[in-house]
């Protein structure tokens, strides 16, 4: 059920109306009495015997009564034209403010049944203004922010559905006699499984990660042994390739109070990143060092590969959800395009941010920073 509201229109110019009708009133009054004293003060020095009486206007004719007749006449007049002056300016004035609100109300309405990005086009440079700038800039981002959110949906559902394509595919035609079941088959089946868990789990530690709702289990900790342990976990990898991991630890960074398994995510996701792309016989470099940079501390872990580079224009995107570039992210590559997306939200849940650098055929450089919180320092 909806509701009935009066004008905003009608409300300004009635009350605009009020408060000149109220004005004239007074000035009536006012021009009223000044008059009766002057014409008083008129008979008086015509040698009239009303000198020190009160003036019975009822009583008066000839010119007098002309004179006083046309007066009220003029004040009549001119109190019905002003009258109307001020409600046609009062109607004015209140169309000034209410268009611009209605085009906001009629936008809002536009919002609220699914079409989200409307721009109202407001000149003036008072408080309606602003807030139908205000208003654009929300209605953009919320459009920018649904187009988001429906190209995340299609990616998590094909990112979903190739793994349980392949399982289901797999299962079914072992079912059916058609695949042999062997160890080969198990094992190809238990990656596709293990690989859409981590899927899952990217996803639901990458939500909490955004809205600032991750439980971070913060402890004490060297963190040269937590890139330490980072290395030694993804050597393996790097020897297939034959690529030296080289890491060049400062010695005077003071404990940090991290949660170590969080942070390891980090460097884990940057380094995989580094070692796909990186071609055979090359080198990733990292390096922890403290920085300072407007007044804050900070500890920068910096990662630097000899890849493929990023291109320019994939750069601002290099941390959105499932996004590829022509060289940075390729699905061959085997990566699921959300590791970066969880490294920066892990970091900046620490308080801390990632920034990126690239030179095509160069070679792409990530530096994380943390703040610098003393807790002990480390041996």
């Amino acid at each position: 059920m909806y509701k009935t509201y009066m004008s905003i229109t009608t409300k300004i110019a009635g009350l605009t109306f009020l408060l000149v009708l109220a004005t004239i009133f007074i000035l009536c009054y006012i021009g009223h009495s000044q008059i009766t004293t002057l014409f008083h003060e008129y008979l008086r020095v015509k040698g009239a015997a009303l000198a020190n009486a009160s003036i019975d206007f009822s009583t008066i004719n000839g010119p007098e009564q002309d004179f006083l007749d046309g007066f009220r006449e003029s004040f009549r007049m001119a109190a019905i034209a002003v009258s109307l002056v001020a409600i046609i300016a009062g109607y004015a004035l209140a169309r000034t403010i209410t268009d611009p609100l209605c085009k906001l109300s009629k936008a809002t309405e536009r919002i609220a049944k699914g079409h989200l990005y409307q721009n109202v086009n407001v000149e003036t440079n008072d408080e309606v203004g602003c807030l139908a700038d205000s208003f654009n800039r929300m209605s953009k981002s919320l459009a920018k922010n649904d187009k988001v959110n429906k190209q995340l949906q299609a990616n998590i559902s094909h990112e979903l559905k190739t793994p349980l394509a392949i399982i289901q595919g797999n299962l079914e035609g072992m079912l059916d006699g058609i695949i042999e079941p062997s160890d080969e088959q198990l094992r190809s089946l238990h990656e596709e499984a293990v690989h859409l868990n981590h899927l899952i789990k990217e996803l639901h530690d990458l939500s909490l990660a955004e809205v600032y709702q991750l439980h971070l289990q913060k402890v004490p900790c060297n963190i040269n042994q937590v890139v330490g342990r980072s290395l030694r976990v993804l050597k393996p990898l790097s020897d297939k390739k034959s690529i030296d991991l080289h890491a060049d630890f400062a010695k005077n960074i003071p404990n940090l109070e991290l949660d170590i398994e969080r942070i390891h995510q980090v460097f884990y996701n940057i380094l995989l990143n580094g070692i796909r792309y990186s071609p055979i016989g090359s080198q990733v470099q990292v390096k922890t060092q403290r920085r300072t940079m407007a007044g804050q501390r900070w500890v920068c872990i910096s990662i630097k590969d000899n890849g493929p580079g990023i291109n320019p224009e994939d750069l601002p995107h290099i941390f959105d959800h499932f996004y590829r570039g022509e060289k940075s992210r390729d699905r061959k590559s085997g990566g699921s395009g959300l590791g970066l997306a969880v490294a920066k939200h892990m970091a900046e849940n620490h308080g801390g941010d990632i920034y990126v650098t690239s030179s095509l055929g160069v070679g792409t450089t990530f530096e994380v920073l943390l703040p610098l919180e003393t807790i002990h320092a480390t041996t």
